[in-house]
């Protein structure tokens, strides 16, 4: 059976490809076809846009009183939103097979995924904030402050929306659980971008499982499922086979795009200027004076 993920991330537009001739700025100043907001999973843009703004209130207030603000939202999604219920229950069958004694989930896309899974299999959620400070709600959803948790020695699942070269881990996650005594042991996500990160949490100890993972044949089964154009797909083929000869190629082939680009203002002349600046652009492509 073809996996469901595939048709979801597409009907949510948890993954969007451009139409031919209006890539995507990415946040390094590059482009490229395709955009991934894993959490639109949750059910639409709409509703995840929703959420954010919950977890974000919660973060910024009582960090004992987070869990219960968030978990209300989260618990009536689940019984609304087929496509996220489904998805939790994926990623439960997934976290089974590993050997966890408990979830860790960070701020703030993890949480749509990690809390849920937690709560389902019956086990303790540890929030991890971007600020290091950490949170343990155990399985009932009484939460306390971490260290008088008895986490020490413990194994973790730490589940995330998307892994790209796992910096949050290495930078955050980690050393906020060891900080604990305890240790990520495995990692889960949804989505593998396929840029190394599987590698690097390799390394550091805790390997990746991941449920869907962005190769060519992704796109080519949204292809055959009618998600995507045959223009649009070869558009995210030749990107996957060299990022940067993708970008070069449509920049010479649209001279005058990153002169529009600037005209516009906003972040589309903030993204032209820092790939002007990084050096990205070709000579022939650049505005000219």
């Amino acid at each position: 059976m073809e996996n469901p993920i595939i048709s979801w991330l597409f009907e949510t537009d948890a993954v969007r490809v451009c139409p031919e001739g209006q890539p995507f700025w990415y946040t390094s100043g590059k482009l490229g076809p395709f955009y991934i907001n894993t959490q639109f999973l949750y059910g639409s843009e709409a509703a995840a846009n929703r959420l954010l703004g919950v977890i974000e209130e919660a973060c910024a207030g009582d960090k004992l009183a987070f869990y219960g603000k968030v978990w209300a939202d989260i618990e009536a999604q689940l019984a609304s939103c087929p496509i996220y219920a489904q998805l939790i229950d994926l990623l439960c069958d997934a976290a089974r097979a590993l050997d966890a004694d408990f979830v860790s989930g960070g701020e703030r896309r993890d949480f749509f995924f990690s809390m849920p899974v937690a709560r389902k299999l019956g086990l303790g959620h540890l929030s991890i904030f971007k600020d290091l400070s950490t949170v343990y709600t155990d399985a009932s959803g009484v939460s306390m402050p971490s260290m008088q948790a008895g986490l020490a020695g413990k194994r973790s699942v730490h589940i995330a929306d998307l892994i790209t070269v796992a910096s949050s881990y290495v930078r955050a996650w980690i050393p906020a659980v060891e900080a604990l005594g305890a240790k990520i042991a495995y990692s889960l996500a949804v989505v593998d971008r396929d840029q190394g990160g599987a590698e690097i949490l390799a390394d550091a100890g805790c390997p990746l499982t991941t449920l869907v993972t962005i190769k060519p044949a992704l796109f080519e089964t949204a292809h055959e499922l009618g998600r995507i154009s045959k223009e649009q797909l070869a558009l995210v083929l030749h990107f996957i086979e060299d990022p940067d000869q993708f970008m070069r190629a449509f920049l010479l082939a649209h001279p005058d795009f990153l002169a529009r680009e600037i005209a516009k203002g906003g972040k589309s002349a903030q993204r032209a200027q820092l790939c002007i600046s990084s050096g990205f652009a070709p000579d022939a492509a650049l505005p000219k004076a």
